[in-house]
């Protein structure tokens, strides 16, 4: 109950992911696990999640990015030539004090090489390998082609105190990417354990082989079509049924 006048109206209703809150609508999705007409109580109220072909479009920040990423952008031209960058460089993102460049496979190996060596940028080190698996949210629709695979590097400039990201994005039909080991040795088992859980193929990698799987396993746990799999857990008399089972996830 509100105290403006008695309405039923309950504050943060929208937020809280009631009634209609869960459900589809310009591109968005809000809520978790379809609740509605109760309480929230799963802490997921507030989550907002893009549809599959909806409508947040791969935009690109426009320059002036801001503070210190203009010089590192310009460094970066400056070292590799405008049309490398043209090439390379596919957009990029400030959101939320970081700066993303999204690269595309073939120049990877030139840019990591310019990041690290350039006296005016000395990103001395790769921080962080991961990967990210967008089957079913946002961007375009769901489509064999769509590069739904993305490698995501955070690279730290020691010199400055300063650090980026990139990411190279692929599809799952061709999941390829050339190794920067040779750049930065700190690649080798983080583009391991990304083979291992997304069957992301590092092209030259010293020896790409399972780090966490044992090595006849079948299927990359961390891809979204992954199945859930699990068996039934008994715990206080009560049988907890495989996740596969359970309520469906939406």
């Amino acid at each position: 109950m509100s105290n403006d006048g008695g309405s039923n109206v309950v504050p943060g209703r929208e937020e809280a992911g009631y009634d209609d809150a869960t459900a589809s609508g310009g591109g968005f999705r809000k809520g978790a696990f379809g609740v509605s007409g109760s309480g929230d109580t799963s802490g997921f109220g507030g989550l907002v999640r893009v549809e599959p072909g909806g409508a947040v479009a791969l935009h690109s920040t426009e320059r002036p990015y801001g503070g210190w990423f203009d010089e590192v952008t310009d460094a970066l031209i400056e070292a590799v030539g405008q049309a490398t960058y043209d090439a390379a460089v596919q957009r990029v993102l400030v959101d939320r004090g970081e700066i993303t460049y999204f690269v595309a496979r073939e120049h990877l190996l030139a840019l990591v090489q310019a990041l690290r060596d350039d006296e005016a940028l000395r990103f001395e080190l790769l921080s962080s390998l991961s990967a990210v698996d967008y089957l079913d949210s946002g961007g375009p629709a769901v489509d064999p082609g769509r590069p739904r695979l993305h490698v995501v590097y955070h690279l730290t400039s020691m010199t400055y105190r300063r650090r980026i990201r990139l990411e190279v994005a692929v599809t799952a039909e061709d999941p390829h990417v050339p190794s920067v080991t040779t750049t930065y040795p700190t690649a080798d088992w983080h583009e391991r354990e990304t083979f291992d859980m997304f069957g992301i193929v590092f092209d030259g990698h010293p020896g790409l082989t399972r780090i966490l799987m044992p090595d006849d396993w079948d299927g990359f746990p961390q891809r979204k079509d992954y199945p859930l799999g699990g068996i039934p857990v008994e715990y206080h008399d009560a049988t907890i049924p495989p996740p596969d089972t359970r309520r469906a996830y939406r």
